[in-house]
């Protein structure tokens, strides 16, 4: 039975994305890198066939042109700043989990489950909604710190897998009638979705089209950032869990639960992607069905999220509205003849150039140390005989050096032998 201890992915990525000592030259070379993915991504675009120029254009009318297009950006926002946060967390203790993408799923299906079984009046139902959501997703992923507590599984690869689990579950569920599928309306043909969630549970919006709309998702999102934040930046529990991330065996030393701790940060990390799966259930970003195809990568993209923020809940925060402006503004690109999963390529090189470079800096300074030649210590060293290179062999040895021979240095009698020797010369006297 393995013990509960760390994973060796999370706590490597913690300590590789710290800048260390050298955080100006870390900043200075993440410019020179996103400026060179910016320049890679404008390349793409014009070997593609599409203009450079037209294409920036139509990620910025579709993101950022009018309070509109404002409004679809900030929608993404919300999840994608819940996942990141929830991943923040959990690498931070050391468990690196990237089964968000499931974990979403399950916390909408928990969510859908409550909103369409439970006949709950006015807004208590949202907030069952919610809080179901993150109890369901919660325990899903407490799954994977099971599964590494009693067999040993690593959590990246449980996480992960679970994933392709959460998936087929979600499509059992919108497939079968006497669970979440929808209703029959006449004789139409059923689809593989949920029915619609009531009106008083779903999240309301600040404002009308086609002014600036701020959904409650995006408040509470930010809000659970600058919490967890605060946490884990100025409370003893935030410092028990950075301390089991970075090492984990002077935190057990010190008498922090290694394996508790652990287990209750990627719980958290569940949890968090759930609420992000609530608020997709709930929001205007989807039909506010469950359906299978219904996370839209928000996991992945969440987990991206949180490594450009360097496990950061608040820089995570403007990286979450740049992903949501390039999500929103992707739909756009079709009309320049641009590929839209071009969009995804330029995510990927934004976050190479926001990760390379404190690993690579990290590298370069462990090589230039390691070539450094040693300092002599001021340790005593043996005597200088002890260890003096042999003579040639035709020189005479000194004489310190030839041994004397035992007659030299008679051993004293012992004076109980003194009878013995007497009687001896006595006898060598008579035959004589």
């Amino acid at each position: 039975m393995a013990t509960l201890g760390i994973d060796g992915t999370g706590q490597r990525l913690l300590r590789r994305l710290n800048p260390g000592p050298g955080g100006w030259q870390v900043g200075l070379a993440t410019v020179a890198t996103v400026g060179v993915a910016l320049g890679l991504s404008a390349l793409l675009i014009a070997v593609t066939g599409g203009s450079p120029t037209a294409s920036t254009k139509a990620l910025y009318q579709g993101s950022m042109a009018t309070p509109a297009a404002w409004s679809t950006s900030l929608l993404y926002v919300a999840p994608l700043l819940l996942v990141a946060v929830g991943a923040c967390v959990s690498a931070r203790s050391g468990f690196f989990n990237i089964g968000q993408e499931g974990q979403v799923l399950i916390g909408a299906l928990a969510g859908a489950w409550v909103a369409l079984r439970l006949a709950v009046p006015g807004p208590l139902l949202l907030v069952l909604v919610l809080l179901a959501s993150v109890l369901g997703a919660g325990v899903w992923a407490g799954l994977s710190a099971l599964m590494y507590r009693f067999r040993g599984v690593n959590v990246v690869v449980s996480t992960m897998l679970m994933t392709f689990l959460a998936q087929q579950l979600i499509s059992f569920a919108v497939n079968t009638p006497w669970l979440l599928q929808e209703s029959r309306l006449g004789r139409g043909t059923l689809s593989p979705q949920s029915n619609p969630v009531p009106e008083n549970a779903r999240l309301a919006s600040l404002g009308e089209y086609p002014n600036l709309q701020l959904n409650g998702g995006l408040v509470l999102a930010v809000v659970v950032a600058v919490v967890l934040a605060l946490v884990m930046a100025r409370t003893r529990w935030g410092f028990r869990l950075k301390m089991v991330g970075l090492n984990p065996a002077a935190a057990r030393h010190a008498g922090v639960r290694v394996g508790a701790l652990g287990g209750i940060a990627l719980a958290i990390s569940g949890a968090l992607a759930g609420l992000a799966g609530a608020l997709l259930l709930t929001s205007p970003v989807s039909t506010n069905r469950l359906q299978p195809g219904m996370s839209l990568n928000i996991g992945w993209d969440g987990l991206l999220v949180a490594l450009v923020a360097r496990n950061n809940p608040l820089l995570a925060i403007p990286v979450a509205v740049l992903f949501g402006v390039l999500r929103a503004g992707g739909s756009f690109l079709a009309a320049t003849g641009v590929p839209s999963f071009l969009v995804d390529v330029v995510k990927a090189l934004l976050v190479l150039a926001f990760v390379a470079p404190p690993v690579v800096i990290g590298m370069l300074r462990r090589r230039r140390l390691a070539d450094q030649p040693a300092t002599p210590t001021s340790t005593p060293t043996a005597p200088v005989a002890a260890v003096a290179s042999p003579e040639p062999a035709d020189a005479p040895a000194p004489a310190a050096s030839v041994p004397a021979p035992r007659t030299a240095a008679p051993e004293p009698a012992d004076p109980g032998d003194a009878g013995t020797a007497g009687t001896k010369d006595a006898m060598e006297g008579r035959l004589a």
